[in-house]
């Protein structure tokens, strides 16, 4: 009786499930949502996936609920079959409902219906993620037959499931699944009698996926690598074979593309299992590279023919793009392989040629770029998200070029002037019309790489014309209406060059580019002219030979305005960037354009006010002309009024964002504009700045607020001090009210992102006079301290206590041992526990070394002063980690505490210390080497025993005495007194004028002693 029952409740959430489902596909807006809703209810109960799983194998049952179901029970499986999934929400599957699914969905590999099928595939790769082999030991034996069969639905099913599960597997099943698959997969592939072309395609991708996987556990286990060596013989036999097959019933693009994707895959991960098969490889792959780019041109470049694109199972069409990129993905390969670089390097010269080839404008760029002015700027700059084959051919061409230095100059220049003597007969001829689109690719190619050209000439290595080129090539194809792409490259091109030109050349390229500013010059021409432009401004300011432009600027200026009125977007990025340029040139000129670009960059800055490039760029602008002189008392007349409007308007009244990026507008003027800073930028600016910050709940407002706040306080401190409201409050004051509004424990996080510079700022500036207030910001530091959990945050707040360890360490030890810490101990104990967990994380040059000689100051005081304060605490110093309790699995992480060793706090400042050093000797003993490193014709195992041999010894035990002189002096090493590469990026004015900036990190460290403890 019970059981009867028991199928009658199951038969009705069946049907109730039925019913849903039909509703979710209903027409009727209020029926989909409520069964939707109800879905969510039924997805809670034990049969839920068990009916799921029904319908879609139900081959009588509506084709509609088979395929709604088969997506549902997709979903189902990631969220409900295991609690370890990310995506886990209970209840979890049970153990019944489980197995009834499992038995019932191979059937579902055989549908006829695709989407159906693959539906299927993918719960079943996902189970099998979590279920085998343990719970469903003969899946894979179902799979083999599946693959086996002569059913195409079946194969293609079970490919699926292979595909999906592969990409996910785990290194535990791997070794089980490997000896499996892999025969199968070379069974299917080889067999392109019994099997389609896309079928042995999706072979192939299973192939590397595992070899990809594999490559990735050898990097922990040696011996793992050897799951796949028995394999790769046959394989590249048969890799070598596909790729000489002709595009026919057994081949095409698509499936070369896996091959080569395949080979790829092994040169870089397998090389020593390579080496002997190269020479058989490379010449199908160079066949392939070449024959290609006769299909490339006539089909894509110039559209004279059709190409009939394969397309994959799922309908997707695998474009001949797709060849190309694999090809030059191997070439990478190559390249990054130094086992094989040297076979790059070998056909470096004919390589180079087709490269070239592949560089070359498609008619569907043409048409897209005149249509589309913007999407041309943005495709054609040098850090494009966009992705072509032009694009990828480009980059390899660079890679080719870093990699082998001078040696890639000859080559390119060889194959630049074989395309031009061939271009200049198919001209002449009259045979091919697209001859300019070599042309245009030689002048990108050269261009490119100007700078290796350059040095080679000066060097007197590379035997090269340039001036030859500029006058037959470049200068002649302007006097062509041939197309506007290749009158943009010439003056791109020639811009390039300035540092090879004669005056006399110069005057003639700088007319051309004046020229094709006009507004009667297509876009693309007029586009190019303004990269142009940057080119020239840039050349001749760094070589102090001004003079040449200076006839030009007005005109020049008057062509970049009148684009920008007509253009947004990227195209206005550019030419902002392009006025701001030019502006830079001649203080004179610039004030003499201030009438026009000035009010121009107001209206853009307002109107553009959510671009983050636009803004920036607009700021740059404004920061000249606050650096200008002559110009500076009309552009905060112009500015400021604007800038205070946004400031004092109701929220609602102006966009998102404005009153953040007037702020930065405000910062940007006040940092730049010569001191002392004029009435209207104290009286009215600042109170509005404050007043603005003060009232504001937006966090990049309370940034921005705190930032430029911080700019009045460094150099205009005693301005803002004298100044008053009508409630004779100080500017002073309002700045410590910005402070703790921002240090407030109920503001967010992140509004505190740079108070700490703000508060540092503050206590260097004013200091005792402060008077009560500085102990009130420490406190409130303290406070926000045990609140922040981002690292930037803390860092920030810990930099506060960093900074006045160099200015007033006693009075900050007195201070921070007189308060009490957040666990009752004292606030240096916090402080110190905080700063020392997180030392090792801090960024930038300038922050690392603040904090870093604080440290040798507090570890050089306390061993000076034998101060018990600093000696009497114990901190965390390594985690300890259990090798007892067998495998650490993700429950067991869990489960178990963390556990620590404690060590006095002076001996982790000490190690920390000497963390910092060994980094920066490290990297600078990488560099030397990289430097230094032998010919990549080195056999592999020299240049791995080389690495091994830089990485030193880890273990060894050291003093800081010893290590400061093994490796003085710091002059030496580039970067070692951390005044490397990563200063001269260094922004932030405060910064630099920080006596600290220029502190070498060496002597801080040699204090002769080492910390003592007992």
């Amino acid at each position: 009786m019970a059981s009867s029952t028991g199928g009658d409740v199951s038969r009705s959430l069946k049907d109730v499930l039925l019913e849903t489902l039909s509703g979710i596909l209903s027409p009727d807006h209020n029926l989909r949502v409520s069964a939707e809703e109800q879905v969510k209810a039924l997805e809670v109960t034990e049969e839920f996936g068990v009916h799921l799983a029904e319908f879609t194998v139900d081959h009588n049952g509506p084709l509609a609920i088979r395929q709604l179901a088969s997506v549902l029970l997709k979903q189902y499986v990631e969220v409900h079959w295991s609690v370890h999934s990310e995506k886990f929400r209970p209840p979890e599957t049970t153990d019944q409902a489980k197995a009834a699914i499992r038995q019932m969905l191979p059937a579902g590999l055989k549908e006829s219906i695709s989407k159906v099928r693959s539906s299927v595939a993918y719960a079943i790769s996902a189970i099998a993620h979590w279920d085998w082999p343990e719970a469903w030991p003969d899946l894979f034996q179902q799979l083999m037959q599946a693959l086996t069969s002569t059913d195409q639905n079946a194969v293609h099913g079970a490919m699926r499931v292979l595909t999906e599960f592969t990409r996910e597997v785990t290194d535990i099943q791997m070794p089980q699944m490997a000896p499996v698959i892999l025969p199968e997969m070379y069974k299917i592939f080889t067999r392109a009698e019994a099997y389609s072309i896309r079928t042995r395609s999706r072979a192939v991708v299973i192939f590397t996926t595992c070899a990809n996987m594999i490559s990735a556990m050898g990097d922990l286990d040696k011996g793992a690598r050897a799951l796949l060596h028995p394999f790769l013989p046959q394989f590249i036999e048969a890799f070598v074979h596909s790729l000489q097959v002709p595009d026919g019933v057994a081949s095409d693009s698509g499936i070369k593309m896996e091959v080569l994707k395949a080979v790829t895959t092994l040169v870089k991960n397998y090389p020593k299992q390579m080496a002997p098969y190269m020479s058989s490889i490379l010449q199908p792959v160079w066949t392939t590279l070449t024959e290609s780019v006769t299909i490339y041109v006539r089909t894509v470049v110039n559209n004279v023919e059709e190409m009939d694109d394969p397309a994959d199972s799922d309908g997707e069409v695998l474009g001949f793009e797709n060849l190309v990129f694999s090809i030059f993905e191997f070439v990478h390969g190559l390249i990054e392989t130094p086992k094989f670089r040297k076979i790059v390097r070998k056909s470096m010269d004919h390589l180079l040629y087709y490269v070239i080839l592949y560089m070359q404008i498609t008619e569907e760029q043409v048409h897209l770029w005149t249509n589309s002015p913007d999407q041309f700027v943005e495709d054609e700059d040098e850090d494009t998200f966009s992705y072509s084959v032009r694009i990828s051919a480009q980059d390899l061409l660079l890679a080719i070029a870093s990699e082998f230095q001078g040696d890639t100059t000859m080559g390119i220049c060889s194959a630049t002037m074989r395309h031009l003597q061939e271009a200049e007969v198919a001209k002449n001829s009259g045979t091919d019309p697209n001859w300019w689109k070599v042309h245009e690719a030689c002048m990108l190619t050269l261009g490119s790489i100007k700078d290796l050209i350059i040095d080679q000439l000066h060097e007197n290595k590379l035997n090269f014309d340039v001036s030859s080129f500029l006058q037959n090539i470049v200068l002649a194809d302007l006097n062509l209406s041939v197309s506007p792409f290749l009158l943009g490259r010439a003056l791109w091109v020639a811009s390039r060059f300035t540092l090879l030109m004669s005056p006399e050349m110069m005057q003639r390229f700088l007319q051309s580019t004046v020229a094709g500013l006009q507004e009667s010059q297509p876009p693309s021409v007029r586009i190019s002219a303004a990269r142009a432009i940057y080119g020239f401004c840039d050349y001749l300011k760094s070589s102090d030979n001004t003079q040449m432009i200076l006839p030009y600027l007005e005109p020049i200026m008057h062509g970049l305005v009148t684009l920008a009125m007509q253009f947004a977007a990227d195209v206005l990025a550019l030419v902002m960037e392009t006025i701001y340029t030019v502006l830079t040139v001649d203080k004179n000129f610039t004030a003499s354009c201030e009438t026009k670009t000035v009010p121009l960059t107001i209206a853009i800055f307002l109107k553009y006010n959510s671009d983050p490039l636009i803004t920036a760029l607009c700021q740059d602008i404004f920061k000249v002309y606050s650096q200008n002189e002559m110009a500076q008392p009309m552009l905060q007349q112009r500015l400021l009024p604007t800038i205070i409007s946004v400031l004092q308007a109701p929220t609602d009244k102006v966009p998102p964002g404005m009153p953040s990026n007037c702020l930065d507008v405000l910062c940007t003027m006040v940092r730049h504009s010569p001191q002392p800073l004029h009435g209207l930028m104290i009286s009215e600016a600042f109170p509005a700045a404050a007043k603005c910050t003060l009232s504001s709940e937006d966090n990049a407002t309370m940034q921005s607020g705190g930032e430029c706040l911080r700019a009045y306080v460094s150099v205009a401190c005693d301005q803002i001090s004298q100044w008053q409201d009508d409630q004779n409050r100080s500017g002073l004051w309002y700045v410590i009210q910005v402070a703790n509004q921002m240090l407030d424990p109920r503001t967010s996080e992140f509004t505190a992102a740079f108070v700490g510079k703000l508060v540092s700022t503050l206590l260097s500036k004013v200091g005792p006079a402060l008077g009560e207030n500085l102990e009130l910001l420490l406190r409130a530091v303290l406070s926000k301290m045990q609140q922040a959990e981002t690292l930037s945050v803390m860092q920030n707040l810990v930099l506060v206590f960093a900074q006045l360890v160099h200015t007033q360490l006693d009075a900050l030890l007195n201070f921070l041992t007189s308060v009490p810490g957040p666990t009752g101990a004292s606030a240096l104990e916090f402080v110190l526990t905080e700063w020392c967990s997180r030392q090792h994380l801090f960024y930038g040059a300038y922050e690392t070394k603040v904090s870093t000689v604080a440290l040798c100051k507090l570890l050089q005081h306390s061993i000076n002063s034998n101060d018990s304060r600093l000696q009497d605490i114990q901190i965390k110093g390594d985690q300890i980690f259990s090798t007892s309790d067998g495998i650490l699995t993700r429950s067991k992480c869990a489960t178990a505490p963390e556990r620590w060793t404690m060590v006095p706090v002076l001996v982790k400042m000490y190690k920390l210390i000497i963390n910092e050093l060994s980094n920066q000797v490290e990297t600078n003993l990488s560099k030397s080497q990289i430097e230094d490193e032998e010919d990549e014709e080195n056999d592999w195992e020299e240049e791995d025993n080389n690495e091994d041999g830089a990485a030193g010894d880890s273990s060894e035990t050291v003093t800081l005495l010893s290590l400061l002189d093994k490796y003085s002096p710091a002059s030496d090493y580039s970067g070692y007194d951390f005044d490397g590469d990563e200063e001269e990026d260094e922004e932030d004015q405060d910064a630099l004028n920080d006596p600290l900036y220029k502190v070498s990190l060496r002597w801080h460290g040699d204090s002769r002693q080492e910390p003592a403890h007992h």
